[in-house]
Parts: structure tokens; C-alpha cells; sequence
């Protein structure tokens, strides 16, 4: 459904827009119960009632399961979620899977996707274990190392001058003529990242956390989480949703600069380069779709500068937790959501460390020496 517009369309209808543009959701779902989780399928797949259709042959490389950690950062007991545990190496393996095994069953032959690098390797991994060919988008000045893992692939890779919204335009461009696997449009992308929810739902022993704290660039851990959790909230499987502590590097942080506004839609703000590569998107597709989900969890976001993510990076790793710039802007948000007391003692919060070190090596080099 378009949730700007109110227009519906058919399940099976292979659309990935409305007809206004609006980017689309499937229709509330009413959730699962713990009675229906597969335990016997190791992957995000012990899930698949919760999806809207049925997919008869998954497009699986073991994605889900990732470790949750418990570990002490500072005078909290913090569990960070380590989805870089993914085959790819970040938690859009997530969305892929679902998004690529419903358009293998459709019998989609191409995609284009684009990326900054996570989304276009993920992408890119799929469609070659489900035959596709795939055309990955992505800014000319993306990580050497996310390039060279789509291309391994198989995939070809065009370097798109300029930012990556000038990547967006012209994937939307592109388009319109070849099927556009877009995982920031996409509404069976999210369907996999709820998976999210439900994963944490399992691991605490079928509760819910009390606060979940992640970064955004286009926002589809908010929207997972909170697909997720409404659905188990629907289900009577939890009590209430819980609070999504959203971060985003200062350099570029659109969606902070409308939620401390109270706005809905973008308003003015300064952005510049920023080593979270992952989270470069001034305008997200989703934006107050990501904007409601915060507010309806009685959430949460804060803007990180620089020098206060590169600390996070270095900080986990002395603790053994090898985290892009990208994902360690969420742990470096911990104590501004603590002094808040959006993050209070006692309480079970999880942090989602979305992407390896190892996607971000040049930046990564230049952290340690």
C-alpha cells in the first residue's frame, strides 16, 4: 500500500512504487507467535510466517542468527547485536534475501540496485545464488573494497559521478527499463529486515528489549524494527514496542534535523563528508515513514560528530568488535541517549553494529595506521 495516498494494489503486482512515486509498505501484518518460528531452519527463514507470501524456495545463504554480546560500555551492560555476521558482511543480507527469492519466484532475469556499497554487495551475492543478473549503481567514491565485492560476484558496477543522490536519480532513471531491486524501495526489503525484531524477540527469551539504538541513512533498521515489533505488539507476543535510539552522523543528518524540528518533511540543514559512508543520504526515500516509526516508539535521535564516531570505532575494537564507521555511530550515540535517559540502568537495551570493519578498510587504515 502507499501510505501517503491511501491507494492499494495487489500482493502479486510486481510494482515497487505507487503510482504517485511514493515509495510502498505491504499492509499490516498480524504477526506470529513463538509456536511459529521454524526452529529447525538456521537463518532468518525460522521466520517465514510472519512474511506476506509464501516463498517456495527461499534464495538462502544463512543469513539471521547473528551473535548477540553482552558488554560493558561504560557504567551500562550494553548487548550489541553483531549483524556483520551476515554472508555479506552487513545486515542488508536481511532484506536481500527476501526481496531476491520473491523476485526469483516471480522469474525477474535482471535488477538494478544502488548503493554506497553495502546494499550493492548484498544485492549483488544474491543474484548470483539465484541466477539473476544484476546491475549495482553505486558513487564513484565508494569504498574500494564494497566495489570489489559486488564485482566478485559477478554484478557490474557502474561508478556514478557525484554523491549518492546523484546515484539515486539515475537508478530511478535506469528504471525504466530494467526491474529496479531497489532495497531503500522495496517493500519486500523490509519485510526481511523486520526480521530483525524477531530475531531479539528470540534472543531475550521472547521479550522485547527496552530500547534499540541504531543508525540511519535511509532508515530501514527503523522501519524493520518497527514493522517487527508491531506486529509481535499486534500478536500479543510483547507488551510494548520498544524505544528506537536513532543516530546519524552530524555531517549529514537530515532525519535529526526534522525530528528536533517536529516536522514531517525534510527542513534546512549543513552537511559534509562524513567517514559513516554508509549514511550519506540527504534525502531519504522513506523519510517520514522513518520520522513516525521514532515517534510512535517514543524514541529518540542524535547527531554525531566526527571525531566522536571515529572514538566508537576504536573503542569497540579494543573490545574485539571490528565495526565499519558506519554501524559504530550507533555505539557512539550510547551515552548521549544515557545522559537523556533515553537509555536507563537496569533496562535491556541492544545495539545494532550493522557492518564489518572489513567493508571500510581505506578509512579503517586511517583510524589505526
Amino acid at each position: 500500500m502507499d501510505e501517503r495516498s491511501g491507494a492499494t494494489y495487489p500482493i502479486d503486482d510486481p510494482r515497487w512504487c505507487g503510482d504517485d512515486g511514493a515509495p510502498l509498505t505491504v499492509s499490516a501484518l498480524p504477526g506470529i507467535t513463538r509456536e511459529q518460528v521454524d526452529t529447525g531452519a538456521r537463518s532468518l527463514w525460522r521466520y517465514r510466517a510472519a512474511l506476506p507470501v509464501r516463498i517456495d524456495a527461499p534464495v538462502s545463504l544463512g543469513e539471521g542468527c547473528t551473535p548477540l554480546v553482552e558488554k560493558s560500555w561504560g557504567e551500562d551492560r550494553i548487548r550489541f547485536k553483531l549483524e556483520w555476521f551476515s554472508p555479506t558482511g552487513s545486515f542488508k543480507d536481511r532484506g536481500t534475501s527476501v526481496m531476491i527469492s520473491l523476485l526469483a519466484q516471480r522469474g525477474v532475469p535482471e535488477v538494478i540496485e544502488d548503493s554506497s556499497g553495502n546494499g550493492g554487495a548484498s544485492v549483488s551475492a544474491y543474484c548470483a545464488a539465484a541466477g539473476i543478473r544484476a546491475r549495482i549503481l553505486t558513487p564513484a567514491t565508494t569504498s574500494p573494497a564494497k566495489v570489489l565485492q559486488s564485482r566478485a560476484y559477478g554484478a557490474e558496477v557502474q561508478l556514478v559521478p557525484g554523491d549518492r543522490d546523484a546515484t539515486a536519480a539515475e537508478a530511478l532513471r535506469q528504471s525504466a527499463h530494467t526491474y529496479y531491486a531497489s532495497h531503500n524501495w522495496h517493500p519486500f526489503f523490509l519485510q526481511g529486515t523486520k526480521t530483525l525484531a524477531y530475531e531479539l524477540w528470540e534472543d531475550l527469551g521472547f521479550t522485547a528489549p527496552d530500547a534499540v539504538v541504531t543508525v540511519a541513512g535511509a532508515g530501514s533498521t527503523v522501519l524493520g524494527c518497527d514493522l517487527g515489533f508491531s506486529e509481535l505488539l499486534a500478536a500479543g507476543q510483547i507488551a510494548r514496542r520498544p524505544r528506537l535510539l536513532v543516530a546519524q552522523p552530524a555531517h549529514c543528518a537530515p532525519l535529526h534535523a526534522a525530528f528536533r524540528a517536529g516536522a514531517e518533511t525534510p527542513v534546512p540543514f549543513d552537511h559534509a563528508p562524513t567517514i559513516a559512508e554508509g549514511t550519506a543520504i540527504r534525502e531519504p526515500v522513506r523519510f517520514p515513514e522513518v520520522l513516525r516509526a521514532i515517534r510512535r516508539s517514543d524514541g529518540d535521535m542524535a547527531a554525531i560528530p566526527e571525531d566522536a564516531i571515529a572514538s566508537a570505532v576504536r573503542r569497540l575494537a579494543a573490545m574485539g568488535l571490528y565495526a565499519e564507521p558506519t554501524s559504530a555511530t550507533a555505539a557512539a550515540a550510547i551515552e548521549v541517549f544515557r545522559a537523556r535517559g533515553a537509555i536507563r540502568p537496569g533496562e535491556t537495551t541492544v545495539v545494532l553494529l550493522t557492518g564489518s570493519g572489513l567493508k571500510a578498510t581505506p578509512t579503517m587504515t586511517e583510524l589505526f595506521g
